[in-house]
């Protein structure tokens, strides 16, 4: 799984009169590397926390699939040594897997859930600061690529067509997730909800006595956001460099890889991307900062795409004076 987004989008919500539609009630949890909240109008405090606690049993059981840095994780434990074999998943990893597929198709691959190695190397990289040598880089990335595993929707199977391959699931796993969880919390009758999960909102039915909920989207700026916006039923997912990046030889590093290059991206730039659902907006986030502004024109006529919004900002030439512009190069 990729290093974890921080949130990006801050919520605000404005106080409202307990009598027009439940309490306002606020739960959080720490899960998939951040922290999971979850905001909603109830008339009463244990059912809303109930509601909360299989909401957030969603969400486990996603990061008990798909997580990889727990060793106990279903996708970890896939074995990808055996080229063509079915491999027998999981409902849940199965479904994840699929739709991963499905955007990397849509993206042309600039979202690739299969940058396990890749993502394996850059976490070494971020941790020693010194970039990896060609050769490792080259093998690394020459385990990648989303057209060689392919899934069987009738035996429920996946299979690889590359060895060794290994799974990168966490531009996606925040946002299938909090999908999940609202459905959960609406099965309970509870519909006036919000869920962060680090850089990925989900809101459902807008607080009573407004018309949705109030996201605030930062992209560069910790201190100041870029714009408010008013959301229901819908999902809005922000990507970037706000929080997670590294300096190496004078060069910023985000922890976006670039499927091309296998390093990180060096072009300052973030994404919002606003969709029907969180499983749609988080790994099109992801998209978007790898084809950068010029190439998005595709992801905006998507189904299910309501905005995608571009934000780049240019470093100083003293912070750029070595190593290449990742952007020269395009999957």
């Amino acid at each position: 799984m990729k290093l974890p987004k921080v949130m990006h989008g801050l919520v605000f919500l404005a106080a409202v009169s307990a009598a027009v539609a439940g309490e306002r009630f606020r739960f959080e949890r720490p899960l998939m590397g951040t922290r999971f909240t979850v905001v909603c109008y109830a008339n009463d405090r244990e059912a809303a926390s109930k509601a909360a606690d299989l909401a957030f049993g969603e969400a486990e059981r996603i990061n008990r699939a798909a997580s990889d840095y727990r060793t106990d994780a279903e996708l970890v434990l896939l074995p990808s040594h055996s080229i063509g074999a079915a491999v027998p998943v999981s409902p849940t990893l199965f479904a994840l897997l699929e739709h991963s597929r499905h955007i990397a198709e849509l993206s042309g691959g600039a979202f690739d859930p299969t940058l396990g190695p890749l993502t394996k190397l850059w976490r070494e990289t971020r941790d020693s600061g010194c970039l990896p040598g060609a050769e490792k880089l080259d093998a690394a990335r020459a385990a990648c690529g989303w057209r060689h595993f392919s899934v069987d929707h009738r035996s429920r199977c996946i299979m690889f067509h590359r060895e060794p391959m290994a799974f990168d699931l966490g531009g996606v796993a925040k946002g299938y997730a909090a999908d999940l969880m609202l459905d959960s919390l609406k099965a309970a009758g509870i519909s006036r909800v919000m869920i962060a999960a680090g850089g990925d909102i989900r809101v459902g039915d807008p607080p009573p006595g407004r018309d949705g909920w109030r996201v605030a989207i930062q992209t560069f700026d910790p201190a100041r956001p870029d714009e408010v916006l008013t959301l229901a039923n819908a999902a809005v997912s922000t990507s970037g460099d706000l929080h997670q990046s590294v300096e190496i030889h004078g060069v910023r590093y985000s922890h976006i890889l670039d499927p091309v290059t296998g390093l990180g991206l060096t072009r300052r730039i973030a994404a919002s991307v606003i969709a029907d659902e969180a499983k749609l907006s988080d790994p099109l986030a992801t998209a978007a900062c790898v084809l950068g502004p010029d190439r998005i024109d595709a992801l905006r006529k998507l189904p299910g795409v309501r905005e995608v919004k571009i934000r780049t900002l240019q470093e100083p030439s003293s912070n750029r004076r070595s190593g290449p512009d990742h952007h020269e190069k395009q999957p």
